[in-house]
């Protein structure tokens, strides 16, 4: 029996197209709420930029977050989890981004700002994804003292191949050809439904998951049911349980009546 429903947001509950939380979604959690199921964010975005769940937040319809892939899980005013990355390896990549002039993105519990942007950013974070501009900061090489949950490097695969022997305490998981997300090694949205479950009591296999880009997919594999999208990358399907439609096309709240949540 499915008691917990966990969402990524971009692709699979917020549609690329509109920014919007398709109203058939809407409905579909509405009515599974009802029924005593529980519903959880689980997404790449740190807190500060969660700006599109308004529709949902404001019918008490979210139960808890993970955030920034698994390295901040919250419940209401609850911290139920939160790992910042190594502060060596964080010096490590944003030198390496530094002296090659490459935009980063540094995620702390409340703040958010850029290393070195440039017009990526501003296109991407902005414009396509729809978040405030993001502050821009200048570099420092040491940061101690400070806790960094996330790093968002404007690199290619090739870029991320090479950086990775240097990370040796991180995780990676991109959802965008643009950029990587990275976060202290364990913290994924995998992990993250686990320290849901434990805080609700909640078993593995009583969790249905949903998702599109790359970085679900082990949070895919890790659920009880996995669900892609019909928008989702093809990786991502093949990690998938079921494939729905698209986020568009009513994918969340079809994948739910076919399983008879709702």
């Amino acid at each position: 029996m499915i008691k917990a429903l966990f969402f990524d947001i971009d692709g699979t509950l917020v549609s690329f197209k509109t920014h919007e939380i398709p109203l058939p979604t809407i409905e579909a959690l509405t009515a599974a709420k009802a029924k005593g199921i529980h519903i959880f964010i689980s997404t790449g975005r740190p807190p500060v930029i969660i700006n599109n769940l308004s529709a949902l937040q404001e019918r008490n319809l979210i139960d808890g977050y993970i955030t920034m892939n698994g390295a901040y899980c919250f419940v209401e005013d609850t911290v139920v989890y939160k790992s910042p990355i190594p502060t060596a390896e964080v010096d490590i990549l944003t030198a390496f981004c530094h002296n090659r002039n490459i935009p980063c993105i540094l995620v702390e519990e409340n703040d958010i700002y850029v290393n070195q942007p440039d017009e990526i950013v501003e296109e991407i974070f902005h414009r396509q994804l729809k978040v405030d501009p993001i502050g821009a900061r200048p570099y420092i090489g040491n940061h101690s003292g400070r806790e960094i949950y996330q790093l968002t490097p404007f690199i290619n695969a090739e870029e991320e191949q090479a950086l990775l022997p240097t990370l040796p305490n991180c995780e990676m998981g991109r959802w965008h050809p643009a950029f990587v997300d990275v976060t202290a090694r364990g913290n994924t949205k995998q992990n993250g439904i686990d320290r849901i479950n434990r805080h609700f009591n909640i078993r593995r296999e009583e969790v249905m998951a949903f998702g599109d880009g790359g970085n679900d997919i082990g949070m895919l594999r890790h659920a009880g049911i996995g669900i892609a999208m019909g928008n989702a990358q093809e990786d991502v399907k093949s990690a998938a349980d079921h494939i729905t439609s698209e986020v568009d096309d009513n994918g969340i709240a079809n994948a739910l009546k076919h399983f008879k949540i709702i």
